[in-house]
């Protein structure tokens, strides 16, 4: 049912329990529930993949790299992907309706992954390729359903249901998780593989089902929107590009963190011997469910009564201040469980209430700026970012020889500047929100 019909219906029961976590009004339970299954769906697939993916890129070496620096060199490599892939998708965007843009993309996905599959079974090494694509893939499938989502709402309505939503997001990722841990030992990623693809084609399958009940959406026409694609659209508003601009900078800070503990993690393998592949695996499965965990709490009782009462502004001022204080900690005492508990506590922030926040962001945009900006920001900007956490860890780490101290202290840094960008875009949210009310 789309959310503008949705007021004219009776209060149902599943309306009456979803208010237990927001603000729910009548007959809009049911599209809630249904995207919160499809998100759940998506970040299934995509933690499985994630799952698989940190072993295989940590224990290759390639170009001369291995370990935590390999692994950040194949983020930076993600962003210069993006570079050809975003003109392509906002072109695809600008030319197709959502249903066959959502299938289209998928399907090329699908297609990957079984190729990865028949390479993984002759043997050749994928680690480093693998890390790559999991990234782009990450970044297009969570961002393609937030524009899903984005143009099913108004900025009122999605405020209110976007936390609900992101439930499913952050319980699939437990989910995956979890499941990936339990199968990685039993059918290897290769089984994994297969596993994912599957729940691709069950999500593309729910999102075509999703925009058919909620009505059709206009068919975008050939027009000047289309031809400008994401990065221009970017450009050319000071309210996108200071998104942009946030994301690259806390991403830039999440990544240097993940390198942190990624360098501890190694270290602490190879220090207790054995099968070092596996003990890293385990690891991060154990690592992903405490995160995601967290984040499930949070995502239901926290964030939606943090965008009620504080506004969008204060909501995302909240993660660069976990950040200042986890870099802090690891400042000063850098051992892996301090650094694994404030990564917790970071990335567990980031996926519930910054996660939340930020897609309420595109809500005032334009359809154009839905899809194909909010590609552009979600995809390259997103990456870009691990592109500057690269320079950061070769100057700090590889070429200078320093450790995780040094890293954190740059960190810090970056979240004043964090800190500012986050004022600037509440204050120009704020007035699109206005300004569309009148």
């Amino acid at each position: 049912m789309a959310p503008d019909a949705a007021a004219a219906a009776p209060r149902s029961a599943i309306d009456r329990f979803l208010s237990i976590f927001a603000e729910v009004r009548a007959g809009e339970g049911p599209l809630i529930v249904a995207l919160t299954v499809n998100v759940f769906v998506v970040m299934l697939a995509y933690y499985v993949l994630k799952v698989v993916r940190e072993p295989l890129v940590l224990t290759e070496g390639a170009f001369g790299m291995e370990g935590a620096t390999l692994k950040a060199a194949a983020a930076a490599a993600q962003a210069l992907l993006l570079v050809a892939v975003v003109p392509l998708y906002a072109a695809l965007a600008g030319r197709v309706d959502r249903v066959r843009l959502i299938n289209v993309v998928t399907a090329v996905f699908i297609a990957c992954l079984i190729a990865f599959f028949g390479l993984s079974r002759v043997g050749v090494a994928i680690g480093f390729a693998f890390f790559v694509w999991v990234g782009v893939f990450n970044v297009f499938v969570v961002a393609q359903f937030w524009s899903f989502a984005n143009d099913l709402y108004t900025p009122e309505a999605g405020k209110r249901v976007f936390a609900i939503v992101a439930f499913g997001q952050t319980s699939g990722a437990i989910a995956g998780a979890a499941v990936a841990g339990w199968l990685f030992k039993r059918i290897g990623p290769q089984g994994l593989f297969l596993v994912a693809a599957a729940l691709l084609v069950g999500a593309a399958a729910l999102s075509t089902a999703i925009s058919h009940a909620a009505g059709a959406a206009p068919r975008p026409r050939p027009d000047a929107v289309s031809q400008r694609g994401g990065f221009r659209l970017v450009l050319r508003s000071r309210y996108l590009l200071l998104i942009a601009l946030l994301i690259l900078v806390y991403n830039t800070v999440n990544t240097d963190g993940e390198f942190i503990l990624g360098q501890t993690v190694v270290e602490k393998a190879r220090a207790i011997g054995g099968d070092e592949k596996a003990l890293i695996g385990v690891f991060y499965a154990g690592y992903f469910v405490a995160v995601n965990a967290l984040t499930m709490l949070l995502q239901l009782f926290v964030v939606s009564r943090i965008l009620k009462w504080g506004g969008v502004r204060c909501a995302l001022l909240v993660l660069p201040v976990v950040s200042l204080g986890a870099y802090g900690i690891i400042t000063i005492l850098p051992v892996l469980w301090l650094i694994k508990g404030a990564k917790i506590l970071e990335n567990s922030v980031d996926y519930s209430n910054q996660n939340t926040t930020r897609q309420t962001l595109f809500l005032p945009t334009s359809r154009a700026e839905k899809y194909q900006a909010k590609a552009a920001i979600d995809t390259f900007f997103v990456r870009m970012g691990d592109v500057l956490s690269f320079a950061v860890i070769s100057l700090l780490s590889v070429a200078l020889g320093l450790g995780a101290t040094a890293v954190a202290i740059v960190n810090i840094g970056l979240v004043f500047v964090w800190i500012a960008l986050t004022l600037g875009v509440g204050r120009h949210h704020d007035r699109l929100v206005s300004a569309g009310a009148r």
